[in-house]
């Protein structure tokens, strides 16, 4: 088996907006290393390096590969075991070929959720694919999507080659942990994964859990990336936070686009309300666990008359801002989450806040269906899709 590079080498890390270097090797970061002087809750860093979308792709006529990883989860001192790693995927030609666990190393101990830490060192893992077809071949390896991993060392039994232009377009995503997808069955199960198959293009997912709160740093950092086409999936955290009142929002979203419009004048750019989620749905936030463990409003209702969120509220304010913008952007476009996962499907949330693997990989098929149809904000024709 060869050693290939990592870094400065044959192999292309998409999805990676940072490489920070460990003593393991490198971990891929989703956001470039100049935000983390602006993070206001160092869980933001901890997200960033939660790698969700992001793939080793390479061309190779190898027949074996080995992918040498450093993954770091959680434990709660009340569990028997670490939370699961996830799965390290493999894509050969743009078709699912392999998927193995990805093996534990550092774990993270904690007495309870948002407890100090402690940490329990652990060593790098080898994940193995083998019985690859013979001759050259376009290879994805993702990772898993809800578990921070270094890269250590990649290994095959045959030559590798940079992967070749294939002039998809580039699909530039950010949202909350319902993009983010840790529910998922597997990293290409994630909606947004689900959709960017279907729609032909590549997706990079500026998705963070608990933190899609309309910061400027992310606004920057999309107004900066190459993108043929980009969307914003708004408001669960920020009800869900309380972190703003109507008077604020408004503001914020506009600042926020008008931010990315600096370097994306023209880029079809959808602009997406939160998907169902009926204890906020008319109660303000902020949210958090109930007695049974699912999501409940801890706001007063009250309250919403004098400016506090709720998802309504929010739906409502989102389509007003674009329709209001609309008439100077035509390429600005409007999708209610509602037609990814509605009212009638709350029992795929399971929590009641987060969708099931099942509801994720329906999601991405109604978006792809709604977003890179002909007529659709992103005209691209999809055949054989279903709601």
């Amino acid at each position: 088996m060869r050693t290939i590079s990592l870094v400065d080498g044959p192999v292309e890390l998409r999805g990676a907006l940072d490489l920070e270097r460990t003593p393991a090797g490198v971990m891929p970061r989703r956001l470039p290393a100049w935000t983390t002087e602006q993070y206001q809750d160092p869980a933001v860093h901890g997200v960033t390096m939660m790698p969700s979308g992001v793939r080793l792709v390479f061309r190779t006529d190898a027949c074996a590969l080995e992918l040498e990883v450093l993954t770091s989860t959680g434990q709660l001192d009340s569990d028997e075991e670490p939370r699961p790693t996830g799965l390290v995927e493999l894509r050969v030609d743009g078709v699912l070929a392999g998927r193995v666990q990805a093996p534990v190393g550092n774990v993270l101990r904690m007495a309870g959720p948002g407890a100090e830490q402690r940490l329990i060192p652990g060593e790098p893992g080898v994940v193995r694919f083998t019985g690859l077809r013979p001759g050259m071949k376009d290879v994805e390896l993702w990772l898993p999507q809800q578990t921070p991993t270094e890269l250590v060392a990649l290994r095959a039994d045959g030559e590798v080659r940079a992967p070749l232009p294939d002039g998809r377009r580039r699909w530039v995503h950010h949202g909350s942990s319902i993009s983010h997808c840790v529910e998922a069955d597997g990293p290409t199960g994630t909606w947004p994964a689900v959709a960017a198959a279907l729609g032909g293009v590549e997706v990079i997912n500026l998705s963070l859990a608990g933190n899609a709160l309309l910061d400027p740093y992310v606004a920057r950092t999309i107004r900066d990336l190459p993108a043929d086409l980009i969307s914003l999936k708004v408001g669960i955290n920020i009800v869900g936070l309380a972190a703003f009142r109507l008077r604020t929002f408004g503001p914020a979203v506009h600042g926020f686009l008008d931010t990315i419009r600096e370097g994306h004048p023209d880029t079809p750019l959808l602009l997406m309300s939160p998907v169902s989620c009926p204890a906020l749905e008319e109660s303000p936030g902020p949210a958090g666990p109930g007695p049974d463990g699912r999501i409940v409003a801890l706001g007063d209702p009250d309250d919403v008359a004098g400016g506090a969120l709720t998802l309504a509220v929010v739906r409502e304010e989102l389509e007003r801002i674009a329709v209001a913008r609309g008439a100077r952007d035509p390429h600005l476009h409007h999708l209610d989450g509602r037609e990814l996962l509605g009212p009638d499907e709350a029992d795929d949330l399971t929590d009641g806040l987060h969708p099931n693997a099942t509801a994720y990989r329906r999601m991405g098929k109604r978006f792809a269906a709604r977003a890179f149809a002909d007529d659709g904000p992103f005209g691209r024709t999809i055949d054989h899709v279903r709601g």
